[in-house]
């Protein structure tokens, strides 16, 4: 049996619907986003669309490919990039300064795994991108 003192402690449990946001690329599903902790998202990207070329000043994130096949860019600020094919399963962990940048071959769906520093939100250092973002933090 548990005891009001017990009730009262429990953590609220709700179920909710992951916020999606449109992005030139496909789109993203934030399901999990607390503030100084850590941020879960699904992120969906069309058949020959690209994520900028960026990378980030705090922000350290995994991504781990779901479905479909996709080139992987990765490097050194200012150095060398070296791409490798993205499948199934495959996973890379990108540490803060690492430049990164994920283009879909087919469609893709991949989740990322992240920490959530003061200001995630913007921290994203954009290198080079299709859509005109180059230089901002715009969705």
């Amino acid at each position: 049996m548990i005891s009001d003192q017990q009730a009262v402690a429990s953590p609220a449990v709700g179920v909710h619907r992951a916020a999606r946001q449109d992005k030139p690329w496909g789109y993203e599903q934030i399901f999990a986003a607390e503030d100084g902790k850590y941020v879960g998202k699904i992120i969906h990207v069309s058949a020959g669309q690209s994520l900028s070329l960026q990378y980030h000043q705090h922000k350290d994130e995994t991504i781990c490919l779901i479905s479909g096949e996709a080139a992987l860019s990765y490097g050194p600020v200012g150095g060398e990039m070296t791409q490798v094919r993205f499948l199934p399963g495959d996973t890379i962990h990108v540490p803060p300064g690492l430049v990164h940048r994920v283009t879909a071959i087919t469609d893709i769906v991949f989740a990322e795994a992240s920490t959530a520093p003061d200001g995630w939100r913007e921290d994203v250092v954009r290198l080079e991108d299709a859509y005109g973002r180059t230089g901002t933090t715009a969705p």
